[in-house]
């Protein structure tokens, strides 16, 4: 890993050179929350945010998309398209490794072709930030990227301490006034991430993750949590790791013609686990609400990190003020 800094005045030039590769997408304030949204100067961005509400994932699987054009005589075509090129500047360790997650499952097991092309259009330049009451990611092994990033922006204050994580990000920095940082710069580096790893607020106790929703369903700790849940799938909506979607198809009025698409699913509502003849193996919300956790908690065969990267978002965007951290907590019989 190849360790530069550069002075906080000089963020506009990074930020010019990245416009010479593709659209700049970053963290714009919208009302009380943040979204990843297409800036063309560094003023509109706010690089101290803690999260947005939909995560970063929207740009390589979207919420809904044509994926196949529909011919009842002619069969199946499938809808290609020309990406654009992306930055995605601002992202935290959190939100990348939770698109190495999503990586793994969209091109690393069955490629998917619209994801694909889309990432491989994609730059990511992280950025260091500030753990709220809500950021768990520490306890679940994400609070740092060690890849997955182009470029990495670390925080020492006057300047950053930049990490190249790859060879593109390398030849997109050229001409920038950067130097090695010296023994003082990687010292404040250092005290940062000491002292950042000490504000986190919210522990979730990891050990054994995968068994808890899954040798503890039976557990009466669910039962007031369960009780609370809405059913309306709002923290699968916001997770950046949730991947599951539905597929539908409609023709047009001359009943020749249509379209197969796709849309954001989620497993807490009752039609997700619906099948032919009406049998539903997840019938209850007792049995969504468990499995929702137990997916949660798995193993990622590829990183070897949980499907939940400590973001907080669920916990934040539930209107039934549910916690992961607390529900798991409680499961596994740790003292609130």
């Amino acid at each position: 890993m190849l360790y530069l800094e550069m002075k906080k005045g000089d963020l506009a030039n990074l930020i010019e050179k990245l416009r010479g590769w593709g659209e700049l997408h970053g963290p714009i304030k919208k009302g009380k929350f943040h979204s990843f949204e297409r800036f063309d100067s560094i003023d509109e961005i706010d690089l101290n945010y803690t999260r947005t509400m939909i995560p970063p994932k929207k740009y390589f699987t979207k919420p809904r998309e044509a994926i196949m054009r529909v011919n009842l005589m002619k069969g199946y075509e499938l809808l290609e398209e020309d990406p654009k090129r992306i930055v995605l500047f601002g992202l935290h360790a959190c939100d990348i490794n939770a698109i190495k997650i999503m990586d793994s499952i969209y091109i690393d097991e069955f490629p998917d072709p619209y994801y694909a092309e889309r990432r491989k259009n994609s730059l990511i330049v992280g950025i260091s930030c500030i753990p709220d009451e809500e950021c768990f990611c520490k306890s679940m092994g994400a609070d740092y990227a060690y890849d997955g990033f182009d470029l990495f922006l670390h925080d020492i204050g006057d300047a950053y301490i930049m990490r190249v994580g790859t060879e593109r990000g390398f030849e997109l920095i050229r001409g920038l006034d950067l130097k090695k940082p010296d023994k003082d710069s990687l010292k404040r580096l250092a005290d940062f991430e000491r002292k950042r790893s000490s504000m986190f607020k919210k522990e979730l106790l990891s050990s054994h993750l995968p068994d808890i929703a899954d040798s503890l369903h039976d557990s009466d700790a669910w039962k007031e949590y369960i009780d609370r849940c809405l059913s309306c799938g709002s923290c699968t909506l916001v997770c950046p790791t949730c991947r599951c979607y539905d597929v539908s198809e409609c023709v047009d009025l001359s009943m020749e013609n249509g379209i197969r698409a796709r849309r954001w699913d989620s497993c807490f509502l009752r039609s997700h686990a619906l099948v032919a003849g009406g049998l539903n193996f997840r019938p209850t919300r007792a049995d969504r609400f468990v499995h929702r956790y137990n997916c949660k908690s798995a193993i990622n065969r590829v990183t070897n990190l949980p499907y939940c990267v400590g973001c907080g978002r669920c916990t934040v965007f539930c209107p039934a003020e549910i916690d992961h951290v607390e529900v798991l907590n409680s499961v596994w019989g740790v003292v609130r």
